[in-house]
């Protein structure tokens, strides 16, 4: 794996620890590139999320992979880093094993619990003895991720606490989160439903998944709560957006060399940064890689 860690040991100490660590999803190489950057520059761990449509757009995982492994190397990233499967299917998450990824999700949500609770353990063996960490999926999150839609659901407890005795590395369990946009009518997170999950899982990791848009102050008492890893993955699409609009409706691609994409691409690299440092600040994860 050269420089990729499973994610278990940071997870471990955050949950100790009572802060989050961020899982951020990466869609090229200008957010890998902001993502690893900041977090070195900030000693703070950090999960590189990849959702299949991602992978498929860079080219498949194994291109992914090498990505990432040649830049911690070149940049000299030294803090902890997991390169992460985002709600991957079975194949997916076979393809990754396969691929050098240092930690998988599956999702199997969608399925009969039956299936789910077949396919996560074959899956836990297999990364059991490869040192990969797993994460699983119970009571599908809402909105939309890669054409999977939920509505904003809440997992069932003692389901729950079956994946997490097969000796999952974490747990995703739906509490109301939402991919993406938050309705105006969003009931906000389920804390009732967050501590009957707490309690039945025992020291398992929980994963929150939906982090756009949650109010700091709700994501700050789940954490509180024993949520350990908040993934963020749209509120950096939009910042990238906004500062790229910016720079073109200003007409700085119109002087001078403006049109390179290097220089194109830099104001939204920035806001991804800064971005970052931001959820970095209310996770709590600053300083402790």
């Amino acid at each position: 794996m050269g420089r990729l860690v499973s994610a278990k040991d940071m997870l471990n100490k955050a949950l100790a620890g009572h802060y989050g660590v961020a899982q951020i999803n990466i869609n090229n190489l200008e957010w890998t590139k902001a993502v690893l950057t900041t977090s070195q520059e900030l000693q703070a761990p950090v999960i590189l999320g990849v959702s299949m449509g991602a992978a498929k757009y860079m080219t498949g995982y194994k291109t992914v992979t090498a990505m990432v492994e040649a830049m911690m190397e070149s940049l000299d990233i030294t803090v902890p880093v997991a390169l992460h499967l985002d709600h991957g299917n079975y194949d997916a998450a076979v393809a990754c094993i396969k691929s050098g990824f240092s930690s998988i999700m599956f999702d199997g949500s969608s399925l009969p619990f039956e299936e789910n609770y077949a396919k996560t353990t074959a899956l836990v063996n297999a990364c059991d003895v490869l040192g990969l960490s797993l994460e699983a999926e119970v009571g599908s999150i809402g909105g939309e991720e890669d054409g999977i839609i939920g509505m904003g659901e809440c997992a069932d407890p003692e389901e729950c606490a079956k994946i997490a005795a097969l000796g999952v590395t974490m747990l995703a369990a739906g509490i109301g989160n939402i991919h993406g946009a938050y309705p105006e009518n969003w009931a906000g997170l389920q804390f009732d439903v967050l501590e009957k999950i707490r309690a039945a899982t025992g020291n398992v990791p929980l994963v929150l998944h939906g982090g756009t848009g949650i109010p700091d102050e709700q994501v700050k008492k789940a954490i509180g709560m024993g949520v350990s890893k908040i993934n963020v993955n749209t509120e950096c699409q939009w910042v990238f957006q906004e500062a790229t609009r910016k720079y073109i409706e200003e007409g700085k691609d119109k002087v001078g060399k403006g049109f390179d994409p290097r220089k194109l691409l830099a104001p939204g690299y920035e806001a991804i940064k800064a971005k970052v440092k931001e959820k970095y600040e209310v996770f709590g994860s600053i300083g402790k890689a």
